[in-house]
């Protein structure tokens, strides 16, 4: 990726913005060529979209999570960003859906002309970033761009992306970024960070910058330094929220955890309940997993290959001559899981969870990982209890 100036001391010079300044700032992006991408209401939830204007924030809305449920709710007050991950992440713009990687026709004298896809150039500016979907991207950057098997059109995307990170005040039920480490304050890697500050002094914003391009646009804002006020209650707010995060993970090795549970009996009660749809998969900001297929027109004379998603819940994800090899639910949920908790340390020196706890809620049948992991960590210390192998 593109390299970005760090700025280690941008943090010890923060400044406040009103709701004003928050307009500049889409503005601004946005007459430096910048496509912005943040949370607004549409179709009965706070998805990411381009956002035009400021005033397309969710302004006055919060949301009701748990795991099998979402629905948005009017708030008493008029916070933008005081609401829980959506049904969406970054993933969706910076790693899509779906993606044309090349065509071919067939010309008048039988010969084929092919045409390689290359994704537009898209300067992209992500406005309300949250703690852990920071991390979800860094995951990504190293799955992507940090080994042998570069993506170049997620490189492309992403080198020139501006990301405004937005510190988590109100947690969410199924949020547990605190059990994995990613939130809900603010970690290095963001251009421009902001918390939400909304007291008797007002509705604002404290905000510093990352990087030197952070400061470059913060500099063309109206802002004002930065008060104690606003500066003590940003940091007691961010303080508070940890402290009500509605899941936890089990405070043990997860990835010793996973490596000890595979014959866990734990796995056959999940295995009765879930559907193997791969929702967790799609909403997950770090599953990353994909497949190609081709399609042809009814003549035969023009072709095209496009990469999609693909989830580890496909039977089709493991197929070989001989069939597929995680035929069962029980062997596929308990491949997603101890991949996210654990086998992906092996590969990108991570977990591939950050506890933003999509999978939770858009889950149709309301399978919770936080209560798998807890189950099987009770269960292996039920087997230590007894003097069985399998404890972690």
């Amino acid at each position: 990726m593109t390299a970005v100036t760090v700025l280690p001391d941008a943090d010890s010079t923060p400044c406040v913005l009103d709701r004003d300044g928050v307009g500049a700032l889409v503005r601004e992006l946005r007459a430096r060529g910048r496509t912005v991408i943040g949370p607004t209401v549409r179709d009965g939830a706070v998805v990411l979209a381009e956002l035009e204007s400021a005033d397309e924030l969710p302004y006055g809305w919060g949301v009701e999570l748990e795991a099998g449920h979402y629905r948005i709710r009017r708030r008493s007050d008029t916070a933008a960003f005081a609401h829980s991950a959506g049904p969406q992440s970054w993933k969706n713009f910076l790693h899509p859906e779906r993606v044309r990687q090349w065509s071919a026709d067939r010309g008048p004298d039988g010969g084929m002309t092919v045409h390689a896809e290359r994704p537009e150039p898209t300067s992209f500016a992500f406005l309300g970033v949250r703690p852990c979907d920071l991390r979800a991207i860094q995951i990504q950057d190293r799955v992507m761009t940090g080994g042998r098997h570069r993506d170049d059109a997620y490189e492309e995307r992403r080198s020139g992306a501006f990301l405004v990170l937005v510190e988590c005040t109100e947690p969410g039920a199924t949020c547990f970024c605190v059990s994995m480490g990613t939130g809900p304050a603010a970690q290095p890697g963001y251009d421009l960070a902001l918390t939400e500050v909304l007291d008797d002094a007002g509705h604002r914003f404290l905000a510093r910058a990352g990087t030197a391009r952070g400061v470059e646009v913060l500099r063309s804002l109206p802002r004002r330094p930065a008060d104690d006020v606003t500066r003590t209650r940003a940091r007691e707010d961010v303080e508070a929220a940890a402290g009500r995060m509605g899941r936890t993970m089990p405070p043990v090795d997860l990835r010793g955890l996973m490596a000890d549970s595979l014959t866990a009996e734990r796995w056959d009660d999940v295995a009765a309940r879930c559907l193997t749809c791969g929702n967790c998969t799609m909403a997950c900001p770090t599953c990353f997993c994909t497949t190609t297929e081709d399609v042809s027109d009814l003549t035969g004379d023009h072709a095209e290959r496009w990469r999609r998603w693909e989830s580890c819940y496909d039977l089709d994800f493991t197929h070989l001559p001989g069939g597929s090899v995680r035929t069962s639910p029980r062997s596929r949920y308990r491949q997603w899981l101890t991949h996210k908790l654990g086998t992906w340390w092996d590969q990108f020196d991570s977990s591939g969870c950050v506890g933003c706890g999509r999978c939770l809620v858009w889950c149709p049948v309301a399978i919770d990982i936080t209560e798998e992991a807890h189950a099987l960590h009770q269960e292996a210390l039920d087997r230590r209890a007894e003097g069985k192998d399998g404890a972690p």
